[in-house]
């Protein structure tokens, strides 16, 4: 997969992550950053769960807004929900 790719589904991922979890925090490169980091977290909880979504954009973009969303409800229990 290509970087622009990686930085695409990163910033969809984080996107979406913050519209799921009503995050008032923004911006393009916030949503990248978690995004990808999302991409991280979600590949490894999926990995240990034995869970692998389909190998594909669908798939990649699934982890990795999985994994945001976990980040964010990380993120509000840290700071007491101002994320």
């Amino acid at each position: 997969m290509s970087w622009l790719v990686a930085l695409i589904i990163g910033a969809v991922a984080g996107w979406l992550a913050g519209a799921i979890m009503d995050s008032s925090r923004g911006g393009v490169l916030f949503n990248i950053v978690i995004g990808i980091l999302g991409g991280i977290v979600g590949a490894w909880l999926f990995g240990l769960l034995n869970i692998f979504p389909a190998d594909n954009i669908w798939g990649v973009l699934l982890t990795a807004t999985v994994g945001a969303v976990i980040i964010i409800v990380i993120a509000r229990l840290i700071t007491g929900g101002k994320v």
